[in-house]
């Protein structure tokens, strides 16, 4: 989980904020206005205009959204998609063929049949003959953009949850350096952008906690300027059977939930969209595969794991190097 640290103080400015529901949860916008600069109600009114649209686009709990009538198709039918929709799924098929098809945007089939998905109606482990049909619904090798066009080989279903938040985020920062506004803080359900200072001249700060039923312990704090962070977890959405915890991060490979010590990973990238994508890519590797990707690719991860004696945490090299503020 992420911790903003929000306060400041100065003169002959002040710092905005405005926040609201979104996709779930909530959003938050902080920036530091000075003169010339759009009031609150106006930044608000842009970025809820951006939400709109991404619900419009991406939601997968309205059925009238782009993503669900696209959902809602038989095999091989196409239907013509909004150009971030088809930006969106590019980076699903970068980040699938990198992860060796372990992390897929279209595993909503078995997030529904496992309890975890908006069609959902029981969180309980599936027959192995319910997995095997809910499998050959998954695979992004099945998708295929021609022109303005999506299409489908067969009947899966996308679901952006893993990567729509962190392009909202890089989104909503966009249009506010647009407008002139270079020191702020977005945040839209947990995922966050921070550029520029605070008002007392001091960067944004986070701190990366690790996991626990009883309280929450702050691990690290980090100054950010022009960087994206997602954190991605297991250790809230699951349920019990038979002893065994099962959560709603899946390998797509496999069918089913990961079963590893992996408890939850922060990503920090100047891009939140894939600081998104990453965090639950890796999560879905496991400690293991997921430590040697992130060193391959330089990625500023930061690990906790689950041991006998509570968490452990873990940071890669680049994310050290960002710790020691070597570098953005």
């Amino acid at each position: 989980m992420l911790l903003a640290a929000l306060s400041g103080c100065g003169t002959g400015e002040s710092m905005e904020s405005f926040s609201g529901p979104t996709m779930g949860s909530t959003y938050t916008i902080k920036y530091l206005r000075h003169s010339g600069l759009p009031a609150a109600r106006e930044v608000q009114v842009e970025v809820e205009q951006i939400l709109a649209e991404v619900d419009r686009q991406m939601s997968t709990y309205r059925s009238d959204s782009d993503i669900e009538r696209f959902n809602a198709l038989p095999a091989n039918r196409c239907q013509v998609m909004p150009a971030p929709v088809l930006e969106l799924i590019r980076v699903g098929e970068q980040l699938s063929q990198q992860s060796g098809g372990s992390y897929d945007l279209t595993v909503e089939p078995l997030m529904n049949l496992w309890g975890f998905g908006p069609q959902s109606r029981e969180e309980k482990v599936p027959s192995a003959e319910a997995l095997a049909t809910a499998r050959q619904r998954v695979g992004h090798q099945h998708l295929r953009i021609d022109g303005e066009q999506l299409c489908k080989d067969a009947a899966v279903e996308v679901d952006f949850n893993s990567i729509a938040a962190g392009y909202t985020v890089d989104r909503i920062a966009a249009r506010l350096e647009a407008l002139g506004i270079h020191d702020y803080l977005a945040q839209a359900t947990g995922e966050l952008k921070a550029s520029g200072h605070k008002l007392d001249g001091s960067p944004w700060k986070i701190a990366l906690e690790v996991p626990r039923d009883d309280q929450q312990t702050a691990q690290r704090i980090l100054a950010l300027d022009g960087q994206g962070v997602s954190t991605s977890g297991d250790y809230r959405n699951y349920f019990l059977q038979d002893g065994r915890r099962f959560s709603h991060t899946f390998d797509a490979r496999t069918g089913e939930p990961v079963l590893h010590t992996l408890a939850s990973v922060t990503v920090i990238n100047p891009s939140t969209l894939m600081a998104d994508g990453l965090s639950t890519l890796l999560l879905i590797l496991g400690p293991e595969r997921a430590w040697d990707y992130a060193q391959t690719h330089d990625i500023a991860a930061f690990f906790v794991l689950r041991a006998d004696t509570g968490f452990v945490t873990r940071g890669s090299p680049a994310f050290e190097r960002l710790s020691a503020g070597e570098g953005k």
